[in-house]
């Protein structure tokens, strides 16, 4: 059975089969997801974010993610490498943080410019 994942914030979509890792979609539908571990759940960095009431979509936490991530999964954090699609889902790809740091930085000094 398929499934179909939306990406946000880019809007895309891909047609997996079910239990299909959410890091495995993400390549498949072109989607830039950081990790370093190639989907071992050691590096932390692959994490993307599901509503909360729809977490059950993304299957039940395995042992290391829980370890992992602790009470982030209560706020619909997630491994991408090890959350596996059950059913259609959407999932957000949280803001690297040095682009989040810089667009800051830019959105300051825009402002300053504009007082000035």
């Amino acid at each position: 059975m398929n499934v179909q994942i939306t990406f946000k914030p880019s809007g895309k979509r891909v047609q997996v089969g079910q239990g299909t890792s959410l890091l495995q979609a993400a390549r498949k539908a072109g989607v830039y997801i950081p990790t370093r571990c190639d989907g071992k759940a050691a590096c932390l960095m692959c994490k993307v974010e599901i509503a909360p009431e729809r977490a059950e979509l993304a299957g039940h936490p395995n042992d290391a993610e829980q370890r992992k991530l602790g009470p982030l999964l209560n706020e619909g954090i997630r491994l991408s490498c090890q959350a596996r699609a059950q059913g259609d889902i959407e999932v957000t790809i949280p803001e690297d943080r040095l682009k989040a740091a810089i667009r800051r930085q830019l959105e300051r000094q825009a402002l300053d410019d504009e007082l000035w």
